[in-house]
């Protein structure tokens, strides 16, 4: 996810992005404790993504 493409949702889109974000950092993290998660670097690349939403949604209100 680029945030060029997230720059162009609206608010609602974005807090909608940042949930399924977050259920699915919680449910890799769940895999993780169970030792059924083979690829690891899915974690960083949904921390980084939730970091992007975040920024997009702080730099929209901060307008």
């Amino acid at each position: 996810m680029k945030a060029s493409e997230l720059r162009g949702k609206d608010q609602v889109a974005l807090q909608k992005e940042l949930n399924d974000l977050l259920k699915a950092q919680f449910g890799l993290r769940m895999q993780t404790a169970t030792q059924q998660l083979s690829n690891t670097s899915q974690l960083k690349k949904v921390r980084r993504d939730i970091a992007r939403v975040k920024t997009v949604m702080n730099t929209k209100e901060a307008k």
